[in-house]
This record gives structure tokens, C-alpha cells and sequence, in this order.
């Protein structure tokens, strides 16, 4: 069995953002020459997710409003954010999203249902960030 492991890196420029990784994913995949396995895409930081759906503008903008009701930006907010962090709502925001998601490698591609596409979510951003790329199979 082989085994491939790469980072992804980002630095968002807003706190909040969805970026299509599909493109690099793919990438990865066809450079770790897995033809029949699966491939893990997981979020390294506690304020960021990775999930799978459409590529549609509005739709994003329906996460970021529905994420936004959900566990609203506010400092005074959150039990967290007596710490001394101000992002308490980043990791409810994250455990909405979800951590990773696998998908499975056929004929060497990723084996998508229709509109499928691959996202890092991040809720914390404006630093550097990272997604893990974990890839088995024959």
C-alpha cells in the first residue's frame, strides 16, 4: 500500500472564508500515484473546517449569514473568550462545518457525486493556516 502526505498552507485575508481547494486536492492525488484508496483532507487548526459542497457564490454567503446566527463574532459573547482569545464563535463555527472529510480515489481521480468540491472553511483567519492531505491506497 502506498501513503502520501502533504500540507495545504493559506493565509486568508478576512477572518472568515471559504476557499475551494479542489484544484490542489486533485493535484496531490494524481502526484501520490494512488489509483484505487481514499483520500483524507482534514483541518490542522481549531477555528477552521474543511467540508464538501457546491462551488456557488450565494450559497457561501448563506453559510457565512446561517454561521453568523448560529454563534454570532462578539468578544463579551463567549466563556471562551475570558482567556484572553477572542474567538469562541471560530470554534463553534468549526464544529458546525466538521473537521475533515474523506473521499475515495477511483481510477486514479477523486470520486465526486455531481457538484462536489472540496472547501477550507476558516473562521479565525487573517494568519497562516493549514490543511493535512493524507492519501492511502494501491
Amino acid at each position: 500500500m502506498k501513503t502520501f502526505r502533504q500540507e495545504l498552507w493559506f493565509n486568508t485575508k478576512s477572518r472568515q472564508e471559504f476557499i475551494n481547494i479542489t484544484p490542489q486536492v486533485e493535484e496531490l492525488v494524481k502526484k501520490s500515484g494512488v489509483k484505487e484508496g481514499l483520500c483524507l483532507v482534514n483541518a490542522m487548526h481549531i477555528t477552521a473546517s474543511v467540508f464538501i459542497n457546491d462551488d456557488e457564490g450565494g450559497l457561501h454567503q448563506d453559510f457565512s449569514a446561517w454561521l453568523e446566527k448560529l454563534a454570532p463574532y462578539a468578544k463579551e459573547k463567549y466563556q471562551h473568550n475570558l482567556s484572553g482569545e477572542d474567538n469562541g464563535d471560530a470554534h463553534l463555527k468549526r464544529t458546525i462545518m466538521g473537521r475533515e472529510v474523506v473521499v475515495a480515489i477511483t481510477g486514479g481521480k477523486l470520486d465526486f457525486g455531481p457538484w462536489e468540491q472540496i472547501f477550507y472553511g476558516e473562521f479565525d483567519g487573517c494568519r497562516r493556516k493549514r490543511a493535512l492531505i493524507k492519501i492511502i491506497g494501491e
